[in-house]
């Protein structure tokens, strides 16, 4: 046919008509939707794709001991304390057993050996300085350490106005409601692989209830979290107040509706057809769409009346998020140019611009403001930002077709896919160097709270997801994972390990300097380990398992030989799943606790609203 049709071509070119020969050309390029065959899988463990992925594995599990050895020294250095008040206590017992002569020369001896210090001269006394007692591990000449750099814990709240403060807990407390709610659906599911008769009630089926677990914790948890941070982020950043907290309220209850009659609608089967991710039907995604216009004009005044020359590069973030995803809130639910392939390649758009433009970008702006603020010192960076936010605008954008290799699209916007998911490779790094350099020098704070870690898994998986997304849009390692458990994986990786760890690290940060409460560390601690654990047993085992079911479909084994092969893995998947969930209901509890009202509220030393960006 392809000959044919060139042949075609010749002959009107001879008559004299270029624009038929453009249009054949155009015609000519989807007919090629694939002009080499499959490719081999004989060594697929050593192509780069698989090896990169087992390398960023391997990171995850690195930083994972880096926090356990962090958090032992902790504990240790607690039972030394504990040890020495044992050890006073004992020297009060025996004093009191001691004649007035004896305890005045126990208390002497006790006070000099308190009170010794170093003359400055035990490694120097002239000429070359030599380590000769092995005291020294490291020194340096830089005047501002950050060596010895060590954040206290404080009592100090912020002194905000009221109305912003209530309308950023109301915003966190019903994201957390959508969290447990959304969450609570897909452990379901996720026990549903290994009982499948579990139910045989027409709207609790997987078909309904799968979207309502997307839907819901796209939308209802991760959307409404990061608007109910990024209020302060912008009233902080520009030293001023709220244009108009009227519009923050309508906002919150248009997109609570919108969750509410758009779940009643999945699970009754009023749905939008196969869009994944945009399950919700116009009607009731329209109210979301006017939700997000309304805070993006919110934001924009707010930052249009600043009181500050600058504009802080987090309002960069939220602002363009914002834009774009009005953008493809328009794009992907206008009907009359999504038919056939046109509707895969909106899908493709919607999908990644959705995750990646909307929750990356905005949770991004917000890591820029509450990372740095909570460790009390500037970005690294404002220009690796920067750099960051444009080439995530420019590569973004068309990636979202690498979802569909060796599919009938046309073969060279399959190609444009996989180039511009490479270039991801530069706003990725830009940004985990940025992040990673703010936190260099204050380390400590893992041992002292756990606001670090979670910030930190959430910076380690914006590279590790990212970057494996980037390794999977290759040719080779997507005709082995498309279609399989690895993408359910590579999706919890970078919406649960970036996003929510993110988001749960600037919750802890923010809320006690807004209420003045904090909830036990221990707790906190519990919340992370069982995240984190559940995240990695659950990635790791559908990663594993969806490899071997690619491999087993390129066999030529049967569909049902594939499901039988999973089951070992769908069970770590439950298990992991049960621990996410599960730390979930520990996180509410904590939210609980930093925002209960008190009978006698603290007395903490308040802090005028004053933005000065040296200290954001």
């Amino acid at each position: 046919m392809k000959k044919n049709l060139i042949l075609f071509t010749i002959k009107l070119s001879e008559k004299g008509l270029p624009l038929a020969i453009l249009l054949i050309a155009f015609v000519v390029m989807p007919v090629a939707a694939q002009p080499t065959p499959n490719p081999s899988t004989e060594n697929w463990l050593a192509s780069p794709g698989i090896v990169g992925s087992l390398v960023l594995i391997a990171l995850v599990l690195m930083i994972a001991i880096l926090i356990v050895v962090k958090r032992a020294s902790s504990i240790m250095d607690f039972f030394q304390q504990k040890k020495e008040k044992l050890s006073a206590k004992k020297l009060r017992e025996e004093l009191y057993l001691l004649e007035e002569d004896g305890i005045d020369e126990v208390l002497e001896a006790r006070k000099a050996a308190k009170t010794y210090q170093l003359t400055g001269e035990e490694l120097y006394k002239g000429g070359k300085a030599v380590d000769r007692k092995g005291i020294v591990s490291t020194y340096t000449n830089d005047p501002e350490n950050p060596l010895v750099d060590e954040k206290k814990r404080s009592r100090t709240i912020l002194q905000i106005p009221d109305e912003l403060r209530k309308l950023v807990v109301w915003f966190l407390g019903s994201a957390i409601f959508w969290l447990v709610f959304g969450t609570t659906v897909g452990q379901y599911l996720g026990m549903k692989f290994m009982w499948p008769d579990l139910d045989h009630v027409s709207f609790l089926s997987f078909g309904r209830l799968r979207p309502v677990h997307t839907n819901t914790v796209f939308w209802g948890w991760a959307s409404l979290a990061m608007i109910g941070l990024g209020y302060f982020v912008i009233a902080k950043t520009s030293n001023t107040k709220i244009y108009n907290y009227t519009i923050g309220w309508a906002t919150w209850v248009l997109i609570n509706l919108t969750l509410l009659i758009g779940n009643i609608c999945l699970m009754a089967g009023i749905n939008n057809g196969g869009g994944e991710y945009r399950e919700y039907i116009w009607p009731v995604m329209i109210m979301f769409a006017i939700g997000l216009i309304l805070t993006f004009y919110n934001f924009y005044k707010t930052i249009q009346l600043r009181k500050i020359a600058e504009i802080y590069i987090s309002n960069w973030y939220i602002l363009g998020a914002m834009i774009w995803t009005i953008v493809l809130a328009i794009i992907g639910y206008l009907p009359w140019y999504q038919n056939g392939l046109g509707e895969t390649v909106v899908q493709g758009y919607y999908m990644h611009q959705g995750v990646g433009m909307w929750f990356m970008t905005f949770t991004l702006g917000l890591v820029y403001y509450y990372l740095p603020s909570s460790l009390n010192k500037p970005i690294y960076s404002y220009s690796l930002g920067v750099l960051a936010f444009w080439t995530q605008m420019l590569f973004y954008t068309m990636i979202g077709t690498h979802h569909f290799v060796f599919s009938p699209l046309p073969w060279w916007l399959q190609t444009v896919a996989i180039v511009f998911s490479a270039g991801m490779f530069i706003p990725v790094v830009a940004g985990t160097t940025n992040f990673l350099m703010t936190m260099r020098g204050s380390w400590n704070e893992i041992s002292k709270s756990y606001v670090l870690p979670f910030f930190l898994v959430g910076v380690v998986f914006y590279f590790v997801g990212s970057t494996q997304g980037s390794l999977q849009a290759f040719r080779f390692t997507n005709f082995v994972w498309h279609f399989t458990d690895f993408n359910v994986a590579h999706s919890h990786m970078t919406m649960y390990g970036i996003i929510t760890f993110m988001l749960w690290a600037c919750i802890y940060a923010l809320l006690p300097k807004i209420t003045g409460y904090e909830p036990k560390q221990l707790l906190v601690g519990l919340h992370f380990w069982l995240a984190f654990i559940g995240l990695f047993a659950y990635m790791v085992s559908l990663m594993a398992g969806g490899t071997l079911r690619g491999l087993s479909w390129i066999a030529g084994d049967s569909f049902m030989e594939s499901v039988i092969l999973m089951q070992p893995y769908w069970v770590w998947r439950a298990i992991g799943g049960t621990l996410m969930f599960i730390s979930h209901l520990v996180f509410a509890y904590n939210f609980y606790v930093m925002v209960k009202r008190r009978k006698q509220a603290p007395t903490p030393i308040q802090v005028p609203m004053k933005s000065t960006l040296a200290n954001v």
